[in-house]
């Protein structure tokens, strides 16, 4: 009696010690053709599975025309209250669809719903022609924006991601992609969202549910795309947020549903078991300050243009770190936002972990010429009586 009441004692010891079960890296993606778990703010790859081989990644596809769709949103090209007319071609979309008829005019906020919620077809269809004036113009812009973001891997035929030949891209060139989406934050007004309703009030009335059910079970989920078709599989990007940092997990060519959903929560788990992110520098810090030769003012703060952030295991808590300053060669004037150079991190080896730019805290012009030339006579003064 006494031996199985130590051994209970032991058992609780260690269940409270080591609450979380991680699962060894090796075990992760079994059965997925390609995955990838990447830490947005860094950009550092934690765990890869033949993350370049080129692959079909269905209606994943649909997250570089949303960056587009984002863009145009941004710039002021369209609006999200602007009522957009559904085409022949848009409306005789397969697959998934929210049954868009040709004629019908939808506001571009339910399109984005539709597009990012149910995986509609018809829906981002309908948006490419109105951003890019034809399907055909749209996926130009998407090869292009795909280019600019420095992926080889990747290219589209069409913006819906139906099956067709050369429409390909990897599990690292889907991890940019999605990076590059969630920068538009905005995007999580419709990512994050279970359920909804098209055409509310109407007799089409449309009840929206997210293809992405871990948005539902998986604590910190609020996004992103899923993907299916009989070439790709089952696909999907997903994005988690706990304890400020945020992980992108892509899985591809999974046989089922299910078997998706579970592996692709194993791969957030892991990362969020083993690794976090500290802060060096906010956005907006003080890094020192500078002179400027000719400047309108002396002492110009230098600040961080964005947070500073480290990726590390939690098991290296005492890691120290050190920043380094590298400007540019100055001229003036300089405005508040433009980049006047960099702030190096290393860790204690010395080795580089990270780099941001950095800019000025105010404007800084150039001073006036009656200015420099009494500064230039003050100098010379109180040389003389030095």
């Amino acid at each position: 009696m006494k031996k199985t009441f130590l051994i209970f004692c032991l058992f609780l010891m260690i269940t409270l010690i080591f609450p979380y079960k991680v699962k060894a890296s090796d075990n992760l993606l079994l059965n997925a053709k390609a995955g990838l778990l990447m830490e947005a703010s860094t950009g550092t790859i934690i765990y890869e599975k033949n993350k370049d081989e080129r692959v079909a990644v269905a209606s994943m596809t649909k997250m570089m025309g949303m960056i587009l769709i984002m863009e145009a949103l941004e710039n002021g090209t369209i609006r999200l209250d602007e009522k957009v007319k559904v085409s022949k071609n848009a409306a005789s979309m397969g697959g998934s669809q929210i049954w868009l008829e040709e004629g019908e005019e939808m506001s571009v906020l339910d399109l984005i719903k539709g597009i990012m919620m149910a995986s509609a077809n018809d829906g981002i269809v309908c948006m490419a022609e109105r951003v890019g004036g034809s399907e055909a113009e749209f996926v130009k812009m998407m090869n292009k924006k795909a280019h600019e973001l420095g992926l080889k891997n990747t290219n589209f035929v069409n913006p819906t991601g139906l099956d067709e030949d050369n429409h390909y891209s990897t599990a690292y060139d889907m991890a940019i992609i999605a990076r590059e989406l969630i920068k538009h934050e905005e995007i999580f007004n419709y990512t994050s969202i279970y359920e909804d309703y098209l055409r509310k009030g109407t007799d089409r009335e449309y009840w929206l549910v997210n293809t992405n059910k871990l948005v539902r079970t998986y604590k910190g989920a609020d996004g992103l795309k899923t993907g299916m078709t009989d070439n790709a599989g089952y696909c999907m990007a997903v994005t988690a947020k706990r304890n400020n940092m945020r992980l992108i997990a892509i899985v591809l060519g999974e046989k089922e549903g299910k078997v998706r959903n579970a592996e692709t929560a194993e791969l957030l788990d892991y990362g969020f078991n083993l690794y976090e992110i500290t802060t060096i520098k906010k956005k907006g810090d003080i890094l020192g300050t500078i002179n400027i030769d000719k400047a309108n003012q002396k002492d110009i703060t230098i600040v961080a243009f964005d947070d500073v952030t480290i990726l590390k295991k939690q098991s290296d808590k005492d890691k120290e770190y050190k920043s380094d300053v590298v400007l540019n060669n100055l001229k003036l004037p300089i405005y508040k936002g433009d980049s006047i150079g960099k702030l190096i991190v290393r860790d204690d080896m010395g080795n580089k972990i990270d780099e941001v730019a950095i800019t000025v805290g105010v404007d800084i012009k150039k001073d006036n010429f009656l200015n420099i030339f009494l500064k230039v006579i003050k100098s010379m003064i109180q040389g003389e009586l030095i």
